[in-house]
């Protein structure tokens, strides 16, 4: 993080309340930069931000759909940069109400982007999209030229995000790039549908964990510290290299099966997890990983949490988040 770059510098976070967003709040309050955050929610129990936090920024509860809302928030506070992360981030909630994903994730995308353009001064405007906005493609590791082919809501609500942020950066020359990542976890991860949150939780609880898959898809899983620095480098670099409409990967490049990512938590709890496959997902994709060779060339992004050194810091955080371990089955994702 270049912090002279963020000295005095203008920043709205939509999603500031969630997993990554609040990450990268407490991030970049560490600088000078003046920080606006919308969220849906706000003020909510399970979040890693302190009293201390919401103090040295401006927040708006609201829809990221709403257009008048974040015009307002632009204006009001002469935005330099957005990074646009809110989201219905949940796989299994957009499958079963597809049109609340595509309110948040496609609506609120060209939302941002039109108020953006129509304001006119952002220097710097990151999308989050994500690995599964690829669909299902044979030839793996996924890379940033592949094409969008997705097929299920959450899926084909991140390829039209993609698709809309391609649009307004070569048709209205918008200074905005996308991001695609792995799968993030870490410590405030409190969305116990995820597989590394619900098997640390069930581990910690003497649980039995769930798994819907056959325990055999394959991710990548990415610590949020790393992405978290890739957002922001890509924010610091977005002008000046002229990178408006490109498409930037975030991975570790490990990819892991569900059961190898259980043994992994095993070895770092020394501790055995009682899980029992259920076999039934429907609409995932079994394999799934990216290339990030890209990011490491263009922006010098690098991870510094290999898998086992992130999980570690996931579950001492855990050990002593009292909601975390109370928590019912969330069943896992995979």
């Amino acid at each position: 993080m270049n912090k002279n770059f963020w000295k005095n510098k203008r920043v709205l976070i939509t999603g500031f309340e969630g997993f990554l967003g609040s990450h990268l709040t407490k991030a970049l309050l560490t600088t000078k930069a003046k920080v606006m955050g919308l969220d849906i929610k706000i003020h909510r129990k399970e979040t890693i931000l302190l009293p201390s936090d919401y103090k040295n920024m401006e927040v708006y509860k609201g829809s990221v759909a709403n257009y008048n809302l974040v015009k307002k928030i632009l204006q009001k506070h002469s935005i330099d940069i957005i990074f646009h992360l809110a989201a219905e981030a949940i796989v299994g909630v957009s499958q079963q109400k597809p049109l609340k994903a595509f309110e948040s994730n496609i609506k609120g995308t060209w939302t941002v982007l039109e108020a953006a353009r129509q304001y006119g001064k952002i220097e710097a405007l990151v999308v989050a999209s994500s690995d599964k906005a690829y669909g299902s493609h044979k030839k793996l590791p996924y890379r940033e030229n592949m094409p969008l082919i997705a097929s299920h809501p959450y899926d084909v609500s991140k390829s039209c995000a993609d698709l809309l942020v391609h649009t307004y950066a070569h048709t209205y020359h918008a200074p905005v790039a996308i991001t695609r990542c792995g799968n993030i976890f870490g410590p405030g991860d409190f969305n116990f549908s995820r597989i590394v949150p619900d098997a640390i939780r069930c581990a910690l609880s003497g649980k039995k964990l769930l798994i819907r898959s056959n325990g055999r898809f394959t991710r990548d899983y990415v610590y949020v510290d790393d992405i978290v620095n890739g957002y922001i480098l890509l924010a610091e670099q977005l002008k000046k290299k002229g990178l408006k409409g490109e498409a930037f990967n975030f991975s570790d490049e490990n990819p892991i099966t569900v059961l190898g990512l259980i043994d992994s938590i095993s070895r770092v709890l020394e501790k055995e997890i009682d899980y029992k496959i259920l076999d039934r997902a429907k609409y995932e994709i079994k394999h799934q990983y990216l290339a990030s060779s890209k990011a490491r060339r263009v922006l010098d992004w690098r991870t510094h949490h290999r898998l086992e050194k992130g999980l570690r810091k996931t579950t001492e955080w855990m050990k002593y988040s009292h909601s975390c371990v109370k928590k019912e089955n969330g069943s896992g994702e995979m």
